[in-house]
C-alpha cells in the first residue's frame, strides 16, 4: 500500500520543460504559457511534499497505529509542511525587499547581487535544516521576490539577475536531462510492462480527469475563459521530468521494489519526454494555437537570443511614485490585489525618483557604450593578428 501511495506521489510531478521551450519559441499565448508553468511548478512541490508524507508512514512509530489514526496524521503533517515551508520561503523574500530597499546598494551591483543570491538559498537551506519542504520554500520565495524585491534593485542588477539566473536554469537543466540519459546505462533495472503500460494510461486518463473538469468549473469565475483547445494542449503537455525522477531515488524500499519504481518511472519519464514532447510542435500547429497572430513568427529555440532582449523588456523598475500611482491604483480593485497594490507594493518597494531614474539610465548607457568600446578595441586586434 504503502510502496503504491508512494509512487502515485511522485509519478503526479509533472515537468513540462520541453513543451515550455516550444511555447516560448512560438511565441504561444501567454495565458496558456502561464497556466502550463505556474501548474507544473506548483505540482512539484506539492508531489515532494506528499512524497515525504507518504514516506513518514512508512516509518517504524506509525506500525503500530491504525490506519485512520495513520491516515490523520498523513493528512495534518502534508498541511504542517505545505503552510510552513510556504511561510518560510515568504518571510525571508519579504526581509530581503525591505532590506534591499533601505539599503543603499545601486553603487555596488556585485554586492547587491551576492545579497539577493544569499537571500534566494537561505529558504531551501533553513527548510530544509528543520526537516521541512526547501522546493517548497524555495518556490515561494521566488515567487514574492520577483513580486518585492526584485524592484528594489538598480537596473544594472535586474538585468545582471535575469542573466545569472537564466544561465543557470540552463546549465541545470542540461545536465539534469543528461543524468537521465547516463541513467539508462548506470543502474539495476526491473523491467514490468503490465506496471508501465497501466502507469502511462492512468496518467493520461487522471490528468484528463483533472484537466478538463476543473477548466469547466473555473471559467465560470474567469475573465479569460480557457477554450478546449488550451485545454487539450494542457493535458497533453503533463510530462514527467526530473523531479519525478528523483523522487524514485530517494525511496527507502527493498531492493527489488526499488528497482521496479525506479525502471517504471524512468521509462515513463523518456516516454514523455519523447513521444509528447517531441509530438508538441506538430500539435500547436494543428491547433493553431497561435492564429490570433496573422503575421509569421520567428521560431528561435536559442535561449541566447531570448536574453539577448532582456535589457528592453517590461519589468525594469522604471516607474516614479507619481506614476505608480496613476498606472496601477484602481478604484475598482477588489480583494488581496487591492491591499497588495494600494499598501503591500509601497511598504516593501522603493520607487525611483525622476534624478534617481535619469542617473541610472545614464550609467546604463556609460557602461554599454564601454563594453561596446571593450569589444570593437578586441575585434581591431584580432583582424590586426589575421593580416
Amino acid at each position: 500500500m504503502v510502496e503504491s501511495l508512494a509512487f502515485g506521489s511522485l509519478i503526479s510531478a509533472v515537468d513540462p520543460v520541453a513543451t515550455l521551450a516550444i511555447f516560448s519559441a512560438l511565441d504561444a499565448e501567454p495565458l496558456l504559457n502561464m497556466m502550463v508553468f505556474g501548474e507544473s511548478i506548483l505540482n512539484d512541490a506539492v508531489s515532494i511534499v506528499m512524497s515525504n508524507t507518504v514516506m513518514m508512514l512508512n516509518s517504524p512509530e506509525m506500525a503500530d497505529i491504525s490506519s485512520t489514526h495513520a491516515f490523520f496524521s498523513g493528512v495534518m503533517y502534508f498541511f504542517f509542511m505545505f503552510i510552513t515551508s510556504a511561510f518560510i520561503g515568504i518571510g525571508f523574500a519579504l526581509l530581503s525587499a525591505l532590506i534591499l530597499k533601505h539599503f543603499d546598494l545601486r553603487k555596488t551591483p556585485s554586492l547587491e547581487l551576492g545579497m539577493l543570491l544569499i537571500f534566494s538559498y537561505l529558504p531551501y537551506g533553513f527548510a530544509e535544516g528543520v526537516k521541512l519542504s526547501g522546493i517548497m520554500s524555495i518556490l515561494f520565495a521566488g515567487i514574492t521576490m520577483s513580486h518585492y524585491t526584485h524592484y528594489n534593485l538598480s537596473p544594472i542588477t535586474q538585468i545582471t539577475v535575469q542573466h545569472t539566473f537564466r544561465t543557470m536554469a540552463f546549465i541545470g537543466e542540461t545536465c539534469v536531462f543528461a543524468y537521465l540519459g547516463l541513467a539508462i546505462f548506470s543502474f539495476n533495472h526491473r523491467f514490468e510492462a503490465a506496471l508501465v503500460i497501466w502507469s502511462i494510461f492512468l496518467c493520461l486518463i487522471a490528468r484528463a480527469l483533472n484537466i478538463f473538469p476543473l477548466s469547466f468549473l473555473v471559467n465560470f469565475f474567469r475573465e479569460h475563459k480557457i477554450n478546449h483547445k488550451m485545454q487539450f494542449i494542457m493535458w497533453f503537455s503533463g510530462l514527467r521530468g526530473a523531479i519525478a525522477y528523483a523522487l524514485s531515488l530517494h525511496l527507502e524500499f527493498a531492493d527489488d521494489t526499488h528497482h521496479v519504481i525506479v525502471t517504471t518511472t524512468l521509462v515513463i519519464v523518456l516516454f514523455t519526454v519523447v513521444i509528447l514532447g517531441g509530438s508538441t510542435m506538430p500539435l500547436l500547429k494543428l491547433l493553431e494555437s497561435n492564429e490570433s497572430k496573422k503575421h509569421k513568427k520567428h521560431v528561435k529555440f536559442s535561449k541566447t537570443e531570448e536574453m539577448g532582449s532582456a535589457v528592453d523588456a517590461d519589468h525594469l523598475s522604471e516607474l516614479t511614485e507619481e506614476e505608480y500611482e496613476v498606472n496601477y491604483v484602481k478604484p475598482n480593485q477588489q480583494g488581496f490585489v487591492r491591499w497588495d497594490t494600494k499598501y503591500f507594493i509601497p511598504f516593501f518597494t522603493r520607487r525611483f525618483t525622476h534624478e534617481e531614474l535619469h542617473n541610472g539610465q545614464m550609467e546604463m548607457k556609460r557602461l554599454t557604450n564601454r563594453w561596446y568600446s571593450q569589444l570593437q578595441g578586441r575585434t581591431s586586434e584580432t583582424d590586426e593578428e589575421e593580416l
